[in-house]
């Protein structure tokens, strides 16, 4: 018995560390086509910050993109489409070859 517990232990330690194993980091790239002065980017960002899950935001007024990383367990582009929607600043989803 002691030996079985021993095994069901360390089984149990190995899916407890390999937990943060299933949710992924992602970095999406959002078309902000509305940002059109300096102070635009400042708004763009915080409202993506305000989103749980979101550890890292660039906004590039010239470029008129927001990258955005996230962890996907916890958030997904949607929300952060609707978090930038919901700001002012209508975003998707830059399509590749942009």
């Amino acid at each position: 018995m002691n030996e079985i517990n021993r095994q069901f232990a360390a089984l149990v330690f190995v899916a407890v560390l390999s937990a943060p194993v299933w949710a992924a980091t992602k970095t999406v790239t959002l078309d902000v086509p509305g940002m059109y002065c300096a102070a635009c980017p400042i708004t763009v960002k915080q409202a993506l910050n305000k989103v749980q899950g979101v550890s890292k935001v660039d906004v590039s007024l010239e470029k008129k993109k927001a990258v955005v990383t996230f962890d996907d367990s916890k958030t997904d582009t949607k929300a952060l489409v609707k978090a930038t929607t919901d700001a002012g600043y209508p975003s998707k989803p830059a399509t590749d070859g942009k």
